[in-house]
């Protein structure tokens, strides 16, 4: 009695604890457009049949879990794309799953990785103000320590501070962006003039030139990385969208050698001396191994080496020797730059088919390393009945080759030719009949012709 007793408590708290966690994740329908104006939504747009969709459901609901227990403002919902179709085609959904922060009359999508952290950080920082306040040198110091960029706009009202409100409101989705007097400053930072728009990071602090850097909104977004990064496949796509050269070192980290470790410095001490140089045009870090960039130039790169690429493209870069001093990698980045340098790879129509043949020896080679069996079943098989199907067409047109060749040896026949063909034919096929009626047509002129005293006998 005491064990069924203890199995209907775990079954009863078991419920409450998945309907709690449920209930901080909203299911979503049709009412939802009238009724989220007045409330900041984080949307998850899913489809049943989508894996992606089902892996980022447990972290979903943890989302939720922490946004509410928060006091969060924004409120977790997710919806079924396919059964709203029209709904998520206003929201712009174009694959799945898609993640939206709705707030207001503005979606700001969501494209960092798929983890609990990133994406609550996401929704706070999306869900206040684009433009937060520095009152103090005390807590422009704690954001200091909190964020590795820092973008701060120092000054009274301007031109340049209202330009400054829209780029925050167009890239809040990237990072934060704060406003200070110059007083809220560290007594280290100088500023030349007021206002001005400056960046945190790498140590030092960087002012937005309009006359030399352009477009405000261009800066903020080739800025917003450090300096020197580890690079992997989600870093490298957020990158191309900076439209800067990608300078990577390709090293191995889980087995540092001497050559990797000297090729890792090298490159953090261009990136840092260099600023000046290459900052506009490069961003430099470094991969733990090659898998990923022999998969994207479909090709072999060795381990410690050095690559250029320019992702809005697809073309890359390889230096003609190893590159072993300060020197040798400054004049590899500046050929780059100064277009001497060789460029492989491109988008053209002959590395698009490359790349589709590629992928799938990739994919034939993955399925048979994982399941021989399996791959053997998916690719025999079907082989085996395509190379049926084509026996099968060649000896049907043999079959009716020969029947064409005999059609057009009677076209080429004269119609005398024809018939007498036909009687040749004929005589084949009955000897016999064509041979008696000779025999008795010989016997009735034999008796025709009898001897006129033979008649008087008879």
């Amino acid at each position: 009695m005491a064990e069924v007793k203890a199995s209907l408590i775990y079954g009863v708290l078991a419920a409450y604890l998945s309907s709690t966690v449920l209930a901080f994740v909203e299911d979503l329908d049709d009412t939802f457009k009238d009724t989220r104006v007045n409330d900041i939504w984080l949307v998850d747009f899913y489809a049943p049949w989508c894996g992606y969709c089902k892996k980022l459901e447990p972290v979903w609901h943890e989302v939720g879990v922490e946004l509410k227990s928060s006091g969060s403002p924004v409120r977790v919902g997710k919806m079924d794309a396919t059964a709203y179709s029209g709904m998520s085609s206003e929201f712009g959904v174009r694959g799945y799953p898609t993640i939206k922060l709705l707030k207001g009359d503005l979606a700001y999508n969501y494209k960092g990785p798929r983890t609990k952290d990133d994406i609550v950080e996401f929704a706070n920082r999306v869900a206040g103000p684009a433009v937060r306040a520095l009152p103090s040198k005390q807590m422009f110091e704690h954001m200091m320590k909190r964020h590795d960029v820092l973008f701060v706009y120092v000054g009274a009202e301007s031109p340049l501070k209202e330009k400054y409100n829209d780029v925050a409101s167009e890239l809040i989705v990237y990072t934060y962006f704060f406003s200070a007097s110059e007083e809220a400053l560290p007594e280290s930072v100088s500023l030349s003039e007021l206002p001005a728009v400056v960046v945190f990071k790498d140590g030092g602090y960087f002012t937005y030139d309009e006359y030399e850097d352009g477009n405000l909104s261009s800066w903020v977004n080739k800025e917003r990385f450090q300096g020197y990064l580890q690079i992997d496949g989600f870093t490298l796509y957020e990158l191309g969208e900076t439209g800067k050269l990608v300078a990577i070192g390709v090293i191995d980290e889980k087995h540092s050698t001497e050559e990797s470790s000297r090729l890792k410095s090298l490159m953090q001490r261009v990136a840092k001396e260099y600023r000046e140089h290459f900052n506009r045009d490069f961003q430099f870090g470094h991969m733990d191994g090659n898998d990923y960039i022999n998969s994207l130039i479909m090709g072999e790169v060795t381990v410690p080496s050095v690559i250029i690429l320019n992702t809005s493209n697809e073309q890359y870069f390889l230096p003609t020797e190893p590159i072993e001093t300060m020197e040798q990698l400054v004049q590899f980045i500046s050929s780059v730059l100064n277009g001497s340098a060789q460029a492989y790879g491109g988008d053209g129509i002959v590395q698009r088919i490359k790349r589709v043949a590629f992928d799938a020896r990739s994919t034939v080679m993955s399925v048979f390393r994982s399941s021989p069996l399996l791959g053997c079943f998916l690719f025999g098989l079907p082989l085996g009945v395509i190379s049926l199907m084509c026996y099968g067409i060649c000896t049907a047109e043999s079959d009716d080759s020969l029947d064409d060749m005999d059609a057009l040896k009677r076209e080429g026949l004269t119609d005398e030719e024809e018939e007498e063909e036909d009687e040749e034919e004929e005589e084949r096929q009955h000897p016999a009949e064509l041979e008696g009626p000779e025999e008795g047509d010989g016997e009735a002129e034999d008796v025709g012709e009898k001897d006129p005293d033979e008649k008087k006998t008879d």
